[in-house]
Parts: C-alpha cells; sequence; structure tokens
C-alpha cells in the first residue's frame, strides 16, 4: 500500500513533499509569463521569448549553486534560500513598472530560486531514502510537484482573468509558506557531503569512468526536457493566440498533467524496477514522440488534451529514472553536484528553448515549432540506444559480524 509506504520514508523527506507540494501550487506566474508579457507588458513574442531566455540564466546560475550551497550550508539552507529569493524576485516583477531590461533582471533573481530548489530537494531524497526507498521517494515527490503544478496553474489563469497582480500576490505568499514548512520541520543538517578521502589511483580511474557515463546520461536528458520547457513557452501561445481559446484553458491542460501524473505514477513506479535504465529512457522517449506527433498531425484542442496524456507517462519514468541512476551510481559526496548538473541541463533549456522557439515562431508560425518538439525526443531514444548506460546498482549486504567465542 503506497501510504504505508510513504509513512515509512524519514520525516524530513514527508515534510518535503508537502512543501513542494505548495510551492508547486502557488507557481501562478511562470506558466503564464509569455502570455503576461505579450498581453500586460504588450511585447512581442518574439521579445517576450528573448526576455525569458534572458532570465532564465538565473536558472543556470541557481542549479550552479545548489550544489556548493548544499554541501557548505545544508540541504535546508539551500531550500528555503531558493524560495526567498523566488519570492523576492516576482514582487519586484509584479510592482516594478520600467523598461524591458529590468523585468529581465527580476525574473533572473527569482529563477535563481527555482533553479537552486529540485537539485537541493533531490539531494535531500538521495541522503535520506534507503536505496530500495529511492525510485518510490522520487516518485512521490514527482507526484507532490505535479498536483501542485495542475493546481497552481489553473487558479493562477483564474487569478490572470481577474488581475495579474493577484496572480502574483497568490505566487508569493504560497512560495514564503512552502519555505516556513522546511524550516519548521527539516533539520538544519540531513547529511552535508562527506570529506575526500584518498582514493587508489585503480579506484579513482573507475570513479571517474563511472561518473563520466552518468554524467553524459544526464546531460543526453536534455533531449526529453526540451519538449517540456518548449510546451510551457508554446502551449499558452497557441491556446490563445491560435486557438484563440481563453487563458483558463491553458490551466486545464496543467490539470490534465498533474491527473495522469497521480493516476499513474505509483504504478509506473512498481512497474520500473523490473527494466534496465536503458530501456526505461528509451520507452519515455517514445511516448514523448509519439505525443509531439498527435500535435503536429492533428492540431486542436482536443489533440493537446490527447498529448498531454501520452508525453506525460514520458515524463513520469524519465523523471524518476535520471535521479535514481544518479543517486545510485554516484559516490555520497559527489550527489549534489551531479544532482546540479541534471538541474542545469533543465535550466539550459529554458535558456535556450524559449529563445529558439520564440523566433522559430516569428517567422514561420506555430506549425515549425511543433515539429522541432517532435524531432527532439526521437533524437534522445536514438542516442540512449547506442550510450553505454550502466545497470542497476545492488545494495551489497554488510558481511557478518564474528562469532564470538563462548568460555
Amino acid at each position: 500500500m503506497w501510504l504505508s509506504r510513504f509513512r515509512a520514508l524519514p520525516r524530513p523527506l514527508r515534510m518535503l513533499v508537502l512543501a513542494s507540494f505548495i510551492n508547486r501550487a502557488g507557481m501562478f506566474v511562470f506558466p503564464l509569463l509569455a502570455v503576461y508579457l505579450v498581453r500586460s507588458r504588450e511585447l512581442s513574442t518574439g521579445e517576450a521569448g528573448v526576455l525569458i531566455s534572458v532570465g532564465s540564466t538565473g536558472l543556470l546560475a541557481g542549479s550552479l549553486l545548489s550544489g556548493p550551497v548544499c554541501a557548505r550550508a545544508g540541504r535546508r539552507a539551500a531550500l528555503v534560500t531558493s524560495l526567498l529569493l523566488n519570492a523576492a524576485g516576482y514582487l519586484g516583477l509584479a510592482v516594478l513598472d520600467g523598461p524591458p531590461w529590468t523585468y529581465a533582471a527580476l525574473l533572473f533573481v527569482a529563477l535563481v530560486g527555482m533553479g537552486m530548489f529540485a537539485p537541493a530537494a533531490n539531494t535531500l531524497i538521495a541522503d535520506l531514502a534507503e536505496p530500495e526507498q529511492r525510485p518510490f521517494a522520487y516518485t512521490v515527490s514527482y507526484i507532490a510537484n505535479n498536483l501542485g503544478m495542475g493546481i497552481g496553474p489553473l487558479l493562477g489563469g483564474l487569478a490572470a482573468a481577474y488581475s495579474y497582480g493577484l496572480m502574483f500576490a497568490g505566487n508569493i505568499a504560497l512560495g514564503l509558506l512552502a519555505a516556513l514548512t522546511i524550516r519548521l520541520f527539516v533539520p538544519a543538517d540531513t547529511g552535508r557531503d562527506a570529506a575526500t578521502v584518498p582514493v587508489p589511483t585503480g579506484a579513482r580511474r573507475a570513479e571517474l569512468r563511472r561518473d563520466l557515463d552518468v554524467a553524459v546520461l544526464v546531460v543526453v536528458s536534455f533531449c526529453y526536457v526540451a519538449p517540456l520547457i518548449g510546451l510551457e513557452y508554446t502551449l499558452p501561445l497557441a491556446v490563445t493566440e491560435v486557438l484563440a481559446s481563453s487563458v483558463a484553458v491553458v490551466g486545464a491542460v496543467y490539470t490534465v498533467n498533474s491527473v495522469v501524473v497521480v493516476g499513474a505514477g505509483l504504478l509506473i513506479e512498481k512497474r520500473i524496477k523490473a527494466y534496465p535504465t536503458r530501456t526505461l529512457l528509451i520507452v519515455a522517449g517514445l511516448l514523448w514522440s509519439a505525443g509531439m506527433a498527435v500535435l503536429v498531425f492533428a492540431f486542436s484542442l482536443p489533440a493537446v488534451l490527447l498529448s498531454t496524456v501520452v508525453w506525460t507517462l514520458g515524463e513520469i519514468i524519465a523523471s524518476v529514472v535520471v535521479p535514481t541512476y544518479i543517486a545510485d551510481h554516484v559516490e555520497p559526496r559527489r550527489v549534489s553536484g551531479f544532482m546540479a548538473l541534471n538541474g542545469f541541463v533543465l535550466s539550459s533549456a529554458r535558456l535556450v528553448v524559449p529563445m529558439g522557439l520564440g523566433f522559430v515562431w516569428q517567422a514561420g508560425g506555430h506549425r515549425p515549432v511543433l515539429l522541432l518538439l517532435l524531432l527532439t525526443p526521437v533524437v534522445g531514444v536514438v542516442a540512449f540506444a547506442v550510450l553505454r548506460v550502466r545497470p542497476q546498482a545492488r545494495p551489497v549486504p554488510e558481511p557478518a559480524a564474528p562469532a564470538t567465542a563462548r568460555p
């Protein structure tokens, strides 16, 4: 029963899941940021894409900062700091009426915070969950995030239809509530990186080869992250500009995504242990490709909803498999750095994808954008089919204590 498995997780992880849900449920602004900039600030789609991409360098900075902050200040400090930075940046973005470069600067601050959160959260899970608990812990964390994302954009869309100021206020308030939850219920020192110890030359080379294999897999996962970021940028504009639907419909897409994650996430988690990592990543890519093909060949509101169901299944698999692979194959003292690399890949996608798709849209409309979103996961499937992917790590049993002689 999933509830008993959830209760078996360490208490700080259970509270992290709650805080992640609260934070995501308050993510009103980012999914609607392109619409806000185009409609409220009267920027073109190309200008909005450039501004979001420039501001998204904060995600890169936040991802890079997460590892050192986790190692030196602790996981809790990294998580709380990330949420406070996010709230401060959005507060400035909501109240300041200035030239476009000021929006980019404030968005940078907000997204430094966003970029720090996920790597720190994944590192906390790797610290506290036993190896056999990790797939479940990452799945539950992923479900909590997506359940929040199903609620947040829907509420954010309704708030934005009334007032963009209300949209920003709700985002800030729930982010601060998440920070308070972590501050109160997650211990200050949940497992900082261990000091470096001498390693024999042969073992060091083996570690380097293993780390390189893990790093390459994480980098190639960009092919599954890019379509997700592309949809975050494209769908709000496509729904409102191409299909001429209400901005509230954008929230419905996230709600469908959330329903699929909640309904299928735990079922998928029970089965992924039976399959090798390579197989799981190829299946994830095929699901992503099928979902994007629906949009390319039958673009309509029903197609958008059907596509969301299909690609979400691929998203679930990749989102659980990649951090679990890192936690299982990397030395504990370097887990925070590799989780930061995983966050860096996501942040890189947020940097280059909106800008690139914005110019493609401006030059040729929405159809070439959707075609690019289809081709990207296809490349990922081919790459994972040929890359070296290490087998699942098995826990090594501790040696039995020597028997004590009886007198």
